[in-house]
């Protein structure tokens, strides 16, 4: 049963990676999200044939057959992402509450492109995010709401509380005002102790991208802008999949 359901999230992430790649492409411009999708060269409407996530790429060998612009692979990798998401967390987790789940990695796929590429975490995303994640059930994992309620609270005021100082000290804002709304519905998701996790984990990434950013010759310096909300949700992804075996030391 488990690989059925890895089936079936694998093929749901396909068809949602799909649209989440056009919402992040088109909301933070102030498109419409309705119509049908058109070439980016051409500007020809997509046919049906031309919109099936990921094998309309490799049959049309990343090209529009329209006029052969390269369509960007942002698309397709989108599309692959969510597929991983969803087959990943519905293998571990069968069944409704890993649909649950998957909706839940989804949902942070979305901000963390969102921020990734734009640095924006829209209030209508990372808001909702906490009734969600308060209002899920305890199972797979057995999280009770009270560590889920006091991780939502503590992850909110102790970002808060940290860009607060920054722009004391600094004079400038060193986190943008998503961040802690994030953090706030990543403690509601994964609980209180997570927050250490969560923050030290993305932290790291963040010195792990910048040496890499560093290594390529590309400048780095005190005033190089990471994506905080976008590593915090990629380190919040393996927890979600980790499920219990990380909460395991807690108990």
């Amino acid at each position: 049963m488990p690989g059925l359901w890895a089936a079936i999230g694998g093929g749901l992430g396909l068809l949602l990676g799909s649209f989440i790649a056009v919402l992040t492409s088109r909301w933070p411009h102030g498109e419409t999200l309705l119509g049908r999708s058109r070439c980016d060269g051409c500007g020809q409407r997509l046919g049906a044939a031309e919109l099936v996530p990921l094998l309309s790429h490799l049959l049309q060998r990343g090209r529009c057959r329209h006029c052969g612009v390269a369509i960007a692979a942002r698309h397709w990798q989108i599309e692959l992402a969510a597929a991983v998401i969803g087959a990943g967390l519905l293998w571990r987790f069968p069944g409704v509450n890993g649909l649950a789940l998957a909706l839940a990695g989804w949902w942070l796929l979305t901000l963390l492109i969102l921020d990734a590429e734009h640095q924006w975490l829209p209030d209508a995303l990372t808001l909702p995010l906490i009734p969600f994640a308060l209002l899920l059930p305890e199972a797979p994992w057995g999280l009770p709401l009270d560590q889920r309620l006091w991780g939502a609270g503590l992850g909110f005021a102790g970002l808060w509380l940290v860009g607060l100082g920054y722009r004391r000290l600094r004079g400038r804002d060193g986190l943008g005002g998503g961040d802690p709304k994030l953090l706030a519905g990543l403690g509601a998701l994964l609980g209180g102790w997570s927050l250490p996790f969560l923050i030290t984990g993305a932290a790291a990434l963040g010195l792990a991208l910048a040496g890499w950013d560093q290594f390529r010759g590309r400048p780095v310096n005190a005033t190089t802008r990471l994506p905080f909300g976008a590593l915090l949700a990629g380190v919040a992804l393996v927890l979600l999949w980790l499920g219990a075996d990380w909460l395991e030391m807690f108990r």
